[in-house]
């Protein structure tokens, strides 16, 4: 199966299936509620600001008592890793992200500068060996009730990445025939969220969709992904991509973390005023709660769960807040 996705689904009830290769289940809270940090761009050995984004991340990780982190990929700079064994792994993670509020798992998803590397290393099943957070599948699973997290690889998608550019190689490995590579992708990511019953629904991506920083749109994803996200009623996309921290609200909520290193500082967002709930050009990171509405006097989740997101920035000052229910 050629589908690089990751389903992580979060509830009170744990309900596993064994229809794919790899399965992980993140914990909860004992009253069912999960919270979670989201990050992007960051793999900079601590430089241009990672270190102080992490450090401000270990404060509001032990602050919300987190369950996971998502990476939105891009994890590292400037050409991913040469392998299992390469340096950077340890002086871009785990030296930086130290904190004691940050030693639960890390979801990763692929951005393009990995594919600048050896993606297979950063996929391989050896590589937790060095640090037991690390997770990261061609696809791979964790199923629950409430929420479900669909990590798809969107680098494969981009045209341009495909022409070369002079002095940059990508590593196709595993994706070549390129054609059957995404129409498999596609056809598995339909029907896993054909099949799902979660009440929240999050994809999550390194390029985005809708984007008001100075990368633009993804115009294939806009083109093949966002209908299959509409049609199964997606609530959330989260991406990376833009050095940015935005949230853009519409039929979805698309949500930019990609502030974890090295800003695109000064960009002014260009965006319908109407969808654009929020930009910020500087470096930091978003957090994530799910949690049962005051008064909910049926099950635990029942038909009133809470969702909150809020953005910080550099020093850890929230920027933003916004949240649903349902």
């Amino acid at each position: 199966m050629g589908l690089l996705i990751f389903i992580a689904t979060i509830a009170l009830c744990l309900v596993v299936s064994s229809a794919w290769n790899f399965q992980h289940n993140p914990s909860t809270k004992p009253d069912g509620s999960v919270s979670f940090l989201v990050i992007g761009d960051w793999g900079r050995n601590g430089a241009h600001n990672q270190k102080k984004v992490a450090n401000q991340m270990g404060i509001i990780a032990k602050k919300l008592d987190i369950n996971f982190v998502i990476s939105t990929g891009d994890n590292f700079y400037e050409k991913g890793l040469r392998g299992i064994r390469d340096p950077a792994f340890g002086e871009s993670f785990i030296k930086i992200y130290t904190a004691p509020g940050l030693q639960k798992q890390w979801y990763n998803a692929l951005g393009e500068h990995d594919y600048r590397g050896d993606v297979e290393a950063q996929v391989s099943p050896n590589l937790p060996r060095h640090d037991m957070r690390w997770i990261c599948r061609r696809y791979y699973m964790s199923l629950q009730e409430v929420a479900e997290f669909f990590f798809i690889d969107t680098t494969p998608f981009v045209n341009e990445y495909f022409k070369e550019p002079a002095g940059i190689n990508y590593n196709w490995t595993g994706i070549l025939p390129r054609a059957k590579y995404l129409d498999n992708l596609i056809e598995d990511l339909d029907l896993a969220l054909k099949e799902s019953r979660a009440k929240w629904k999050f994809v999550v991506g390194h390029h985005p969709i809708k984007n008001a920083g100075k990368n633009g749109v993804t115009k294939e994803l806009q083109e093949v992904l966002l209908p299959i996200l509409e049609k199964h009623k997606v609530d959330v996309y989260m991406n990376g991509h833009d050095h940015s921290l935005h949230h853009i609200s519409s039929k979805i909520e698309f949500l930019t973390s990609g502030g974890g290193s090295m800003a695109l500082k000064g960009i002014v967002p260009k965006w319908d005023p109407k969808e654009l709930k929020f930009f910020h050009s500087g470096e930091g990171f978003m957090s994530v709660e799910i949690t049962k509405n005051k008064g909910c006097l049926t099950s635990c989740f029942g038909p009133n769960t809470k969702l909150e997101i809020a953005f910080y920035d550099v020093d850890g000052k929230v920027l933003y807040k916004w949240n649903k229910s349902k």
